[in-house]
């Protein structure tokens, strides 16, 4: 098959990538980290550094020992949900209901990409509906409407290619961006306010509009937490007076083995990301009370192709074998001009050995490839 992606192999030298700091490190880097560090969140940190280098089954595995799960055992109340509920695409649904709302929050796990990639799904069909602001609690740079992409300095979970991804594909759209942060001090109760605070008052300078919320974990929440009383989304509605249409995708988040996630999850042969509609036509969205969300979306498992990630969804670049040589190598693709700029990878992968061969997965266009060796310098391709 012929391919529409034109890659420019780099041949400069560079060592930054031997010293503390490295964004992008080798997974035996992160597993050494991982295996000093003693501090009690060290899994959940190294499995957002193993996602920051796109090995997504390592990235689920590690978070699964800092949170451990148990095995999931389906409950007569799953079968009946699933039996007396219609299956519906998610993207679809989402960009229907979209029409008639003014606010959308919709949360990821910080260590998930498919969730940012989900997000990114909905963009095109969110502004032909009206939506033309995209609050993401993650940014913390102020110059990337002017500039169109993200750099590593735009935000700590930025720099991982799926939210990279997910900026561009909204600046080539069209959206405008902005963070919605809390300053450093503020945590617990008052981050929520503030968060809610922060928005509030773009939503006044910016009216001409429509709002999606990008946030983490329970940040979507619009009922009673413990310890915030009211969560960001539940604030924004009290302050601005809107009722958000909130979305969760962490509720059945998968986890490294089939057996710890729920029963949804593998129960039906869908393989994108789908919504349950009852018979009174209301959307599934929760078990436990009080239901914090208007919707929660179910991702299937992971399917994988040459070892990447099925809902990646883009097409394969094969790099030459005699091009890679002293394994263990890293593979990072820039678009055209932003590698120098100090841009996001839009891909990476790491090849083991010359029997572990693996594709980038790539949009159509103009790529600059980073080939690095162990010692983090420029491999002689």
């Amino acid at each position: 098959m012929k391919q529409n992606i034109l890659i420019l192999m780099l041949l400069a030298r560079f060592t930054y990538g031997q010293q503390p700091g490295e964004t992008y490190p080798f997974s035996e880097d992160i597993h050494g980290g991982i295996e000093k560090d003693t501090v009690s969140w060290k899994y959940q940190t190294g499995a957002v550094r193993y996602s920051f280098i796109g090995d997504y089954k390592n990235t689920l595995a590690v978070w699964d020992k800092g949170v451990p799960p148990r095995i999931y055992t389906p409950t007569p109340a799953d079968s009946a949900i699933l039996k007396n509920s219609a299956i519906r695409n998610a993207r679809d649904h989402i960009i229907s209901r979209s029409e008639n709302e003014q606010i959308i929050i919709i949360n990821e796990a910080h260590h998930n990409p498919k969730h940012r990639t989900f997000t990114s799904s909905l963009l095109e069909g969110l502004y032909k509906n009206g939506y033309r602001y995209l609050g993401l609690e993650a940014l913390w740079d102020t110059t990337a409407n002017e500039r169109k992409y993200a750099v590593k300095e735009s935000g700590f979970y930025i720099a991982e290619p799926e939210f990279g991804n997910l900026i561009y594909e909204a600046g080539r759209i069209g959206f405008k961006l902005f963070g919605y942060e809390a300053s450093e001090d503020k945590n617990g109760k008052e981050r929520e306010i503030e968060q809610a605070q922060n928005i509030q008052a773009f939503m006044k300078a910016n009216p001409d509009g429509k709002y999606i919320i990008h946030c983490g974990f329970n940040h979507v929440y619009e009922n009673h937490v413990q310890g915030w009383e009211k969560a960001m989304a539940g604030r924004v509605k009290e302050y601005t007076g809107i009722d958000p249409f909130t979305i969760d995708q962490v509720r059945f988040t998968e986890r490294s083995k089939p057996e710890f996630g729920h029963y949804f999850l593998y129960a039906t042969k869908e393989q994108e990301p789908f919504v349950l509609i009852d018979r009174q036509n209301q959307a599934f969205n929760g078990i436990s009370e009080p239901r914090q969300t208007d919707l929660v979306i179910i991702h299937p498992l992971t399917r994988y192709k040459n070892e990447r990630p099925g809902w990646l969804g883009k097409r394969e670049y094969w790099l030459p074998g005699d091009k890679l040589k002293n394994y263990p190598v890293q593979v990072l693709a820039y678009r055209i001009n932003e590698y120098e700029h100090g841009g996001i990878p839009a891909d990476i992968i790491e090849i083991r050995s010359a029997k572990e061969n693996k594709p980038l997965l790539l949009q159509n266009g103009e790529y600059k490839l980073v080939v690095r060796n162990r010692l983090y310098d420029i491999s002689d391709t």
